[in-house]
């Protein structure tokens, strides 16, 4: 009798453990098989959630058991999320019907204008490019502008995160707050002590960004050597914004890696070869460095500057024309060595 008892406990026990195996294995035991981001769209259906889930898991019927289980076919959430090893069906399902998605990261670089930066941003997002210009054309409009590239300034140089849900409004809301933060008291005074307007500004930083490589060594002296120049009511004369004139020509579709006389003539409000003052506005996204360096430009006597070839990324600074003539033939001499066109 006791035996039989045994033997029944057993059964039971061995069957409830078969069933509850398979119930763990059904809900939390990990259904990965590759690790990987699912997509999935504003207006996807459920069997495009299960298609895009497939190539992830390992078994899919029960992966789609227990999402209509969970009801997710009427509750689920947009987004990008991270399919990881270990997760089983129940984790997978409750991620997307909570909206759990895993940012994105973006690198907004030194883009001569706002559509190249959109070009790029949208390859990481759900929206393609022409939806993000057109809002950011009305963004642009109801701040009194003509268009989204008048909105360069509110962009800094640096990596961003954000999901691929990401709305036009919710990404410059993001730039526009830290533009926000940024402008505080100390810089505004500053700013108002340099006698130059804000865009002004920052269109001189630009071109320091640009003179500079975006190295902070020689920013400020490049923001003084330029406000010399301006201040003399002389002609900028700063070869990025020649290149700049001759991108804007081409859509940014040609590379130019040396300014030549024959380009110095570049019909452009922006080539401060042909025209007096500081451009009517940024030749490319600029970083926060070279905001700074034009407020906190260094007092210096400065007025031409040539790259120096023995300190690639640097530059000769002199107030002397002749001392000039001969750095500038240094380089030119070191390109045509390298045949540099």
């Amino acid at each position: 009798m006791k035996k039989a008892v045994l033997v029944v406990v057993f059964l039971l026990i061995a069957i409830g453990g078969f069933f509850g195996f398979k119930f763990y294995k059904k809900y939390y035991g990990n259904n990965i098989q590759k690790e990987g981001y699912v997509l999935i769209p504003h207006e996807a259906n459920f069997k495009q959630i299960i298609d895009s889930a497939a190539k992830y898991v390992d078994d899919k019927a029960a992966f789609e058991d227990v999402a209509v289980e969970k009801d997710l076919p009427k509750n689920f959430k947009p987004g990008r999320y991270y399919f990881q090893k270990g997760m089983g069906n129940s984790n997978l399902v409750n991620m997307i019907k909570a909206g759990n998605q895993t940012e994105n990261s973006f690198r907004i670089g030194d883009f001569g204008d706002v559509y190249q930066m959109i070009g790029k941003v949208t390859k990481k997002t759900e929206l393609d490019s022409l939806k993000f210009v057109k809002d950011l054309n009305k963004i642009a409009s109801e701040k009194g502008h003509s268009s989204a590239e008048d909105l360069k300034k509110y962009f800094f140089i640096d990596t961003y995160n954000f999901y691929w849900t990401v709305t036009p409004n919710e990404f410059f809301k993001k730039f526009e707050d830290q533009y926000q933060d940024f402008w505080n008291a100390d810089r505004k005074s500053k700013e108002e002590q340099s006698g130059l307007s804000r865009d002004q500004i920052y269109a001189l930083a630009s071109i320091v960004y640009k003179e500079s490589g975006g190295k902070p060594d020689e920013m400020k002296t490049i923001a003084g050597l330029y406000l010399n120049r301006y201040k003399k009511d002389m002609k900028l004369q700063s070869d990025p914004t020649v290149i700049y004139a001759m991108n804007k020509q081409s859509n940014f579709k040609e590379t130019i890696k040396r300014v030549l006389y024959k380009h110095l003539a570049t019909p452009s409000p922006f080539n401060t070869y042909a025209n007096k003052g500081i451009p009517p506005g940024p030749i490319c996204i600029t970083d926060k460095n070279s905001v700074d360096a034009v407020l906190n430009a260094e007092k210096n006597s400065y007025i031409f500057m040539c790259a120096d070839p023995s300190r690639p990324g640097l530059h000769k600074f002199t107030d002397n024309a002749e001392e000039h003539a001969k750095n500038a033939k240094v380089y030119q001499d070191w390109l045509n060595s390298r045949n540099i066109k």
